[in-house]
């Protein structure tokens, strides 16, 4: 099997399985199918919406309700890794072809994640941005009036509480700066801050 784009690793059997049987469905129920987990991946809900509409899926089209999930497991597996990789639809489609899904059913996917990239793209800034969301910076200036190194003598430096907050709990960093380690933060801070205008 060829390296996998979304993935370092290879995958489980499980999922090439599930790949094969999405390759028994119809034209029309996977182009169904791929339109309920695209609005799963782009409206974050509950995933008990996503469940009662597979549930849905299945009792339309005579399938049962366990395997249907295990073979959404699967398929997410594809546009979560490549999220995480800023894969192109070019990178997906390949990926599900050398997974076993037919051209044509891997191209509807693919299609599909041209038309939500945009959305996509801003959902995996958010979910990247929202890990260690800064909530608070507290800065003290110094000037060092003392050393046993004379060049550090009136050498100006900086002190910074930075107040992260990680899950539900929130965490105290500290960090002590020159002043041109300062600078050089304040510039990558606002390379991060023009790069963020882009997406919103």
């Amino acid at each position: 099997m060829h390296k996998l784009h979304f993935s370092g690793e290879p995958v489980p059997d499980c999922v090439l399985n599930d790949i094969q049987t999405l390759n028994k469905l119809s034209s029309q129920q996977f182009s169904e199918l791929t339109g309920i987990i695209f609005r799963f991946i782009t409206e974050p809900t509950e995933s008990e919406r996503l469940l009662g509409q597979l549930g849905q899926f299945a009792a339309q089209h005579g399938m049962s309700p366990g395997p249907l999930k295990n073979i959404v497991k699967s398929i997410l597996l594809i546009p979560t890794g490549a999220l995480k990789r800023n894969l192109t639809a070019d990178h997906v489609k390949t990926d599900f072809v050398t997974l076993g899904l037919s051209e044509e059913k891997a191209g509807c996917f693919a299609d599909q994640w041209k038309l939500n990239s945009v959305v996509l793209s801003r959902l995996a800034v958010g979910q990247t941005l929202t890990v260690n969301q800064l909530v608070d910076m507290e800065w003290k200036f110094g000037v060092t009036a003392g050393s046993s190194e004379l060049q550090k003598v009136g050498s100006v430096f900086l002190q910074l509480k930075l107040v992260i907050k990680k899950g539900n709990k929130s965490e105290n960093v500290y960090m002590e700066l020159t002043l041109p380690q300062f600078y050089n933060f304040l510039h990558e801070m606002e390379q991060a801050k023009t790069s963020l205008e882009c997406f919103s």
